[in-house]
């Protein structure tokens, strides 16, 4: 008796069609798209953490962890700001453009945030500041969030986009 493979027919991987790897930065048209809707919808927050993250890059564990005093000098918010990485342990400098300046004022006062508090702090009593899980899901045509992605950060974090 000879051992045969069984006729059994070929299936489809479990992804095909899906795109697996790198997702592509975010193209001006997206940012903008973004941008204007969390403007109309008057989502100060989210409008402040997305424009903060266009300019900063920072990984989404370093932008939850930033202080009010880290962005600000004062009670003005700063032209630049230094931020420890987590996970390299090396400092990182980035601009903060006027747009980004403007909606970060806008929070803090709205929030009534002092300098020691967290620039994002959580809605939950049991933790001080967001966690990546919990943070907004932007969308827009053609950039849907899936289940398992986190929220626009690594195409953000992956290109080389300029402080708009």
């Amino acid at each position: 008796m000879t051992t045969s493979q069984s006729s059994v027919g070929h299936h489809a991987p479990w992804n095909k069609g899906t795109l697996t790897g790198q997702k592509p930065p975010l193209k001006l048209s997206e940012i903008w798209a973004i941008r204007t809707r969390l403007q109309l919808t008057a989502n100060t927050r989210d409008l402040a953490m997305f424009n903060l993250t266009i300019d900063s890059k920072l990984r989404a564990c370093d932008l939850i962890r930033l202080r009010v005093q880290d962005v600000s000098v004062g009670s003005q918010v700063g032209m630049r700001a230094t931020v420890m990485q987590q996970k390299t342990h090396r400092p990182v400098q980035f601009e903060i453009t006027g747009r980004t300046r403007e909606c970060l004022q806008t929070w803090i006062r709205a929030r009534g945030l002092s300098c020691g508090d967290f620039l994002f702090p959580s809605r939950l009593r049991s933790s001080p500041h967001l966690s990546p899980d919990n943070m907004p899901g932007w969308s827009i045509a053609g950039c849907r969030r899936s289940a398992s992605t986190p929220p626009l950060m690594e195409r953000i974090q992956s290109g080389e986009l300029r402080s708009l």
